[in-house]
């Protein structure tokens, strides 16, 4: 680890409930991240915190959708906005808050950060993004620009803290990382462990066909891959991934290619041939 690196980053519990609402900041920095779960909205509109401007993140998820889903905005009116969202959208379940805990942010500032935040989160293609419309790169001076972006690396970091990562590459460049493969009847895959998963590299082809044995198990999740944009049909049959994509389990990701039930920790394999079991889970003296 890069000593450089190293971040001390402080949750504070107003309620006391690891799960209510939490307000996180890097000691060093006057950037604070306010997570409000959506039941806990009238006992956060209490509080100093929403007096801010703020950028804001509205998370939640949607059943049978390939990926969580998130929206991205800015407001001087914290509470007014919240209120508009909880009677107009019924996808999220948590608002995190961007503010400066020293009241600095201006209109300009959240303007920046919002259109940053949405370029930025649309490229790492982790969420998809709720927004109908993108707003156009605002104005700001060559030094406010470095400031801000000073900012939005301090608020990535407290995004991801608290349980989004929004802005995370799904896969993080390294000159360590290993790949593995997976060849079947109709699919040919490329993919990676990765820390929250694993994940299956852009180009790989699947099988079109699902087994019996395995059709609730994967026409569920092939539905919402194809639903997303992340699996189209080929010319010759078989599916091809438009994008990388994160899956929970490496055996996830094996039977939604394979479209068969499969242990994706015996299916996966690296150059040389060895299981993912073999080169991630035995022991060396095993």
């Amino acid at each position: 680890m890069n000593p450089s690196q190293a971040k001390t980053i402080q949750i504070f519990l107003p309620t006391g409930e690891p799960r209510g609402i939490r307000v996180a900041e890097l000691t060093t920095r006057i950037v604070q991240a306010v997570a409000i779960p959506r039941s806990d909205l009238a006992t956060a509109k209490a509080r100093a915190e929403l007096d801010h401007v703020a950028v804001y993140f509205l998370f939640g998820e949607s059943e049978g959708a390939a990926k969580p889903i998130v929206y991205i905005g800015q407001t001087e009116d914290v509470r007014k906005r919240l209120d508009q969202h909880n009677a107009n959208k019924d996808f999220w379940q948590t608002a995190v808050l961007g503010i400066s805990r020293t009241h600095s942010f201006t209109q300009a500032h959240i303007r920046y950060l919002e259109w940053y935040c949405l370029e930025h989160a649309r490229s790492v293609g982790r969420f998809t993004i709720e927004n109908g419309n993108t707003p156009s790169k605002p104005f700001v001076t060559e030094p406010m620009e470095a400031d801000l972006l000073d900012v939005f690396d301090t608020l990535s970091t407290l995004v991801a803290t608290l349980g989004y990562p929004l802005f995370d590459p799904i896969i993080r460049p390294s000159a360590t990382n290993e790949l593995f493969y997976l060849k079947g009847k109709d699919a040919e895959a490329t993919g990676e462990l990765v820390e929250d998963g694993f994940v299956v590299r852009q180009g790989s082809l699947g099988r079109t066909e699902i087994m019996p044995s395995a059709k609730d198990s994967v026409e569920s999740i092939r539905h919402a891959l194809y639903e997303g944009g992340v699996i189209v049909p080929t010319d010759n049959g078989r599916l091809r991934f438009t994008q990388d994509y994160l899956f929970r389990t490496p055996s996830g990701a094996a039977c939604a290619v394979l479209g068969r039930s499969a242990n994706g920790w015996i299916e996966w394999k690296n150059a040389e041939g060895k299981t993912l079991d073999e080169t991630r889970r035995k022991l060396p003296d095993e």
